[in-house]
């Protein structure tokens, strides 16, 4: 049997990926009839047909379901060949992460440093955004790694890994004057920022705040942390942040914990393509004990 032509098995994928003749002749600045006569071609080697008529448009039949599959892999694993070869062009290793926004910046910044030795040269590059706008990227390999406050599923995210590198309890924080109440009761007394309700922590809280009857006044939701705790101390609002931040700038700014919950808890996971798994970065991350991190601070 020939070998078989891998353009035309490229124009067939990019028919697949872009759901149509036209779209597929628009990315690869072609013609229709040419991308046609092509898929033509491929059909008679394969002695079958690729795609079946759905209404006005175009579905791959069976056969093309399976090709489109092999074929999705082949020109993914060429594009992580591309990227290795560049990286490795490049006077310094380049490392793209992507941070999850509600994360703690502290604590990130204390995980990331684990990326970085000094006998190797790693060019680091981070990137914010909400988790499934980067689980997006990481799966376009656009980004080598996250670092998320939840875990993907492995069976239904092909491909993609997790590990959880800790935990770390969750505190609310006010700047003086200080509510009158004890805490919980105290956060009804004053207006409340937490995590947008988009993030895990930010779900977390919105039902602990129902089981212990709350009736909180949220005056806003933050995808941000850093900016959350910004707004909260500017504008004498309650806001949350990790319970590892007692005693340390908060402090020193005369900005006071109420309470920590123990229920609650604000998880971080790194989450990386396969490819990933033998970078140097990533391995130190992933065997890295973080537990000093996470520690919860002596009262």
């Amino acid at each position: 049997m020939s070998q078989i032509n891998y353009n035309h098995l490229y124009y067939f994928w990019q028919v697949c990926k872009t759901g149509s003749v036209v779209g597929a002749a628009e990315v690869l600045n072609l013609t229709p009839q040419t991308i046609t006569g092509q898929i033509k071609a491929l059909e008679d080697r394969l002695q079958g047909k690729l795609f079946k008529r759905q209404g006005r448009g175009l579905v791959p039949s069976e056969l093309g379901q399976l090709v489109f599959r092999y074929a999705d892999r082949m020109f993914l694993l060429s594009k992580e060949m591309l990227d290795i070869v560049n990286y490795r062009k490049e006077a310094s290793l380049l490392f793209d992460v992507g941070v999850a926004d509600a994360l703690s910046k502290r604590i990130v910044s204390q995980l990331l440093e684990t990326a970085v030795v000094a006998d190797e040269s790693i060019h680091l590059r981070c990137f914010e955004s909400t988790h499934e706008m980067l689980l997006e990227q990481l799966s376009q390999h656009k980004l080598d790694m996250i670092l998320s406050d939840c875990p993907i599923d492995s069976t239904q995210q092909e491909g993609l890994f997790s590990v959880k590198l800790g935990e770390c309890g969750i505190s609310f924080w006010c700047r003086d004057p200080l509510p009158e109440l004890p805490f919980p009761a105290c956060l009804e007394q004053q207006k409340l920022l937490i995590p947008g309700r988009r993030s895990m922590l930010g779900r977390k809280l919105l039902n602990w705040f129902q089981t212990q009857n709350l009736a909180v006044d949220i005056l806003g939701e933050f995808d941000d942390a850093a900016l959350m705790k910004a707004f909260g101390a500017a504008n004498n609002a309650i806001f949350v942040a990790p319970s590892s931040y007692a005693g340390d700038v908060y402090y020193e700014k005369g900005i006071s914990e109420l309470g920590r919950i123990e229920s609650v808890v604000e998880e971080y996971h790194v989450i990386f393509a396969e490819r990933m798994i033998q970078h140097p970065a990533v391995r130190r991350i992933c065997e890295k004990d973080f537990t000093e991190v996470f520690l919860k601070p002596q009262t």
